[in-house]
């Protein structure tokens, strides 16, 4: 929840009040905790400071803080220390690629993308998953196979007029890729989650939830349509993403939109 102060008075009172050795678990917390609320230097002099000799994950997690804060330079660092220890983790090589694609440095995004090609190593792509009278239906972007998806497309259309009229503008931002404008805006319409919702909404009953699992985070676009398509179709929407529940009733969701104005790293692989 981005609670500094209370953060740091738990860890200190582990060795302090109970003589608890903090584990690095422990201490990738706190990186975390600082990354997220933009406290670079005091995360960085945590690390310098650990009795423990960091470890990938440390590095990672600011790594993902990095790329929330725009910190191009020490992300690169980051993703560097993390690449010593383990070569292979395409997770700190996506990162790292999408720093430098919010920033615009396109010709660094090529280079990580061949680093990627050469060492054979893949994003996860994202899935959707939804339950109908015991029957679970997967998705993935962009996906048209589903044998609904005729009816699947017109809700979508149907769901895009509703929220546009509501206020919804398409935040491109999400799509981290170098094309035009409009481009952006059809990809991220056809995030998995989405293709989900639609075909909850006309496969299920009016009076009950729609529940959707999703392997990666949500991303800031669809997170807000969701919101406004809670609000204009008055069904309640549930979303279970890598980290947390999202609970989507009348427009607001349970999460308060605190972990989506800090978890930028949802923009991997849609």
């Amino acid at each position: 929840m981005g609670l500094v102060n209370e953060g740091q008075h738990l860890f200190s009172s582990m060795t302090q009040d109970y003589g608890i050795e903090p584990s690095m678990e422990h201490y990738t917390c706190m990186v975390r905790l600082f990354g997220r609320s933009g406290l670079f230097d005091e995360a960085m002099k945590l690390i310098r400071d650990m009795p423990l000799q960091p470890c990938a994950t440390v590095w990672r997690a600011l790594l993902g803080a990095c790329l929330v804060h725009k910190n191009i330079d020490l992300g690169k660092v980051c993703a560097e220390k993390v690449l010593e220890m383990e070569p292979q983790d395409e997770l700190a090589c996506v990162l790292l690629s999408n720093l430098y694609a919010t920033a615009g440095k396109w010709d660094n995004v090529s280079l990580i993308r061949s680093y990627m090609r050469n060492k054979q190593l893949k994003k996860e792509p994202g899935v959707s998953w939804i339950e109908k009278q015991g029957e679970v239906h997967s998705f993935t972007a962009g996906d048209s196979s589903h044998p609904d998806m005729r009816v699947i497309n017109a809700m979508l259309e149907w769901m895009n007029r509703k929220i546009r009229k509501a206020g919804y503008v398409p935040d491109s931002n999400v799509v981290l890729h170098d094309v035009g404008e409009e481009l952006k805006e059809r990809l991220v319409w056809f995030h998995s989650e989405r293709l989900a919702l639609a075909f909850g909404l006309v496969s299920l009953p009016s009076t009950s939830p729609i529940r959707i699992i999703k392997n990666l985070r949500f991303c800031l676009d669809c997170h807000a349509s969701f919101k406004l398509i809670s609000m204009v179709t008055g069904r309640e929407l549930i979303v279970r993403d890598l980290n947390r529940f999202h609970q989507f009733v009348g427009g607001i969701c349970s999460c308060a939109d605190y972990c989506m104005q800090q978890d930028f790293m949802n923009r991997i692989a849609y």
